[in-house]
C-alpha cells in the first residue's frame, strides 16, 4: 500500500467512524496533523473521496464533511443493492479454490464476537475478498464509498451495539459461505437480506427521531 491508498484508508476510517464530524467544515492542514502524513498524499486522498460523496471540496471555506441523513442512506441502499447483488453473483461464479477457502475462513472467524472497530475492520475485510473473487475492476469504485458511506451511518446510529453486530455478522457470514460454495442463488438472498436488514435499521432511526 503506498502513501496515497494509506492516506484514503485512513481518512475514510476516521469519516466512517466520526472521528472528523458529520456537518463539520475542516481545513486541508487540519486533516495533514490528525494523520501524521505529507501534504501530497493527503491532497491525492481528498481528491479520490470527493466523487463518492464521502467529502465535500469547498474552495473558499475547507472540506465539508456531509452530514448523515436518512433520506440519503436509503438512497443509497437502493444502489448498493443493485450492485452487491452483480458482486456475489460474479463472485459464486468466478472464485478460485484459493478465494473460497479464503471466504470459509473469513466466515468461521464470523462466529466469534467482536468489538465495533473489530467488527468494521472485519467487514471491510470481507468487502475486499468478495470484490477480488467477482474479477471487475470497475466494482470497487461503485461498491466501496456506498459501503464505506452506509457504514457511517450505522456506526453513528447503532444503539444496541452488541446485537446489531451480532446480526451483520452472521448475514455477511452467509454471503461468504454461499459464495465459497458457489451457490449463486443462496448468495444473492443473503446479500439481499443484509440490504433489508440496513433498511430496516434506517427506517428504525427514523422512527427513533420521529419519536423525540
Amino acid at each position: 500500500m503506498n502513501k496515497t491508498e494509506q492516506a484514503v484508508a485512513m481518512l475514510q476510517s476516521m469519516i466512517e467512524r466520526g472521528e472528523l464530524a458529520p456537518g463539520s467544515m475542516v481545513s486541508e492542514r487540519t486533516i495533514v496533523e490528525m494523520m501524521g502524513l505529507g501534504r501530497t498524499p493527503i491532497r491525492e486522498a481528498i481528491q479520490r473521496l470527493a466523487p463518492s460523496y464521502m467529502i465535500r471540496v469547498h474552495a473558499s471555506r475547507g472540506i465539508e464533511i456531509p452530514a448523515i441523513t436518512v433520506e440519503d442512506q436509503i438512497s443509497r441502499l437502493e444502489v448498493r443493492r443493485a450492485v452487491e447483488v452483480l458482486a456475489v453473483d460474479l463472485a459464486s461464479k468466478r472464485a478460485s479454490k484459493a478465494q473460497q477457502t479464503a471466504m470459509r475462513s473469513l466466515a468461521a472467524r464470523l462466529e466469534g464476537r467482536f468489538t465495533l472497530q473489530e467488527y468494521t475492520d472485519t467487514i471491510r475485510e470481507t468487502h475486499a475478498l468478495i470484490l477480488d473473487a467477482a474479477g471487475n475492476r470497475y466494482l470497487g469504485s461503485l461498491m466501496l464509498p456506498l459501503q464505506g458511506l452506509s457504514r457511517r451511518f450505522w456506526i453513528v446510529h447503532a444503539r444496541e451495539e452488541l446485537g446489531d453486530i451480532e446480526r451483520g455478522r452472521d448475514l455477511h457470514r452467509a454471503i461468504l459461505t454461499a459464495i465459497a460454495d458457489g451457490n449463486a442463488v443462496t448468495a444473492i438472498e443473503a446479500s439481499r437480506a443484509l440490504n433489508d436488514y440496513l433498511v430496516e435499521f434506517a427506517l428504525a432511526v427514523v422512527a427513533r427521531q420521529a419519536a423525540r
